[in-house]
């Protein structure tokens, strides 16, 4: 079985293009030039290229929670990243041949103005912020982390997405050469994910490229990934490589494979057993009880107005 109930859990276990050579006429002809000026302070490309490498000027964020962030050493060692392995510890011993530079992204689809953007563009197109947020895994655990980066939205608004846009797929990298997991068909690779455009544009939904203060390590999804926290992990999608603006609800990885374990909306609901567990509590990594499911994950003042009128057993 690749998924594992949370009791099966031992306490111990705890380029799409080329890059541009005259970066400067990039930006100015994708109208970022004056998004980039004015975040001085910001890590600089050359200070960006490994994991670890620290980043500067970071802002506190309002949607933080204060509640005790769960120890680095976990955050980095407990993952579930498929495409290095599909036990909790193999991420960490397998990522680290991954490049992550250079590294672009394309954003495509329904949108006015196509981008392809370098990681370095990335970091600097808004600043960056400090979010502390819980993170609520489908298999029964979860853990507080203290994610960098900014609004999705951010984004989402210099791309200019057409009336036509209703949703945003996110594609992450499947390099057999680089992730040995792709070599096993545990899922359709790539690995897709999506979220409807007003859940893209609620300003929790972050474009992540960092945590506790650095630069994002390869086992958490490097260079770039997104962090919804009011939805299960595999939401989450990581090293993005592609953003695309669609009409129509694509088809997501999880909800391909077993769509009778995994919805499109995968929203955080201890009303809502899996097939195989309930939900309605958890194991927070680095305790040794259990405590209650919050609905959304707690952040329910910030998003239950997304899903008014809607079916939430229906629509899991």
């Amino acid at each position: 079985m690749l998924i594992r109930r949370p009791s099966d859990i031992a306490p111990s276990e705890i380029t799409l293009q080329a890059l541009y050579r005259d970066r400067r006429a990039f930006l100015r002809s994708a109208g970022l030039l004056a998004a980039a000026a004015g975040t001085g302070g910001l890590l600089l490309p050359a200070q960006a290229t490994a994991a670890g490498a620290k980043l500067a000027n970071l802002r506190k964020s309002p949607f933080s929670t204060t509640e005790d962030k769960t120890p680095y050493k976990d955050v980095t060692t407990y993952n579930n990243y498929y495409e290095f392995g599909t036990d909790k510890d193999e991420p960490a011993a397998n990522a680290q041949a991954l490049k992550t530079r250079p590294w672009t992204v394309a954003v495509e689809g329904e949108v006015k103005r196509s981008l392809t953007l370098d990681i370095d563009h990335l970091l600097k197109l808004a600043p960056l912020e400090e979010r502390v947020y819980r993170m609520r895994c489908v298999e029964g655990w979860s853990m507080v982390i203290p994610w960098v980066g900014y609004s999705l939205s951010e984004l989402i608004k210099r791309v200019e997405p057409t009336g036509n846009a209703k949703f945003v797929e996110f594609v992450t990298l499947a390099d057999p050469k680089q992730m040995p997991g792709i070599s096993y068909p545990v899922l359709k690779w790539p690995y897709v994910e999506a979220l409807r455009m007003d859940e893209a544009m609620n300003p929790l939904a972050l474009l992540c490229v960092g945590l506790y203060g650095e630069v994002l390590p390869n086992q958490n999804g490097a260079p770039v990934r997104v962090v919804i926290p009011w939805k299960y992990g595999f939401k989450s999608g990581k090293s993005i490589v592609k953003i695309r603006f669609t009409a129509t609800q694509p088809k997501t990885a999880w909800n391909v494979a077993q769509p009778s374990e995994y919805g499109f909306y995968a929203n955080v609901n201890p009303e809502v057993s899996h097939p195989r567990w309930s939900q309605a509590k958890e194991r927070r990594i680095g305790e040794f009880g259990k405590r209650p499911t919050l609905m959304f994950n707690g952040y329910a003042e910030q998003v239950a107005s997304l899903y008014a009128g809607m079916d939430l057993k229906k629509n899991f």
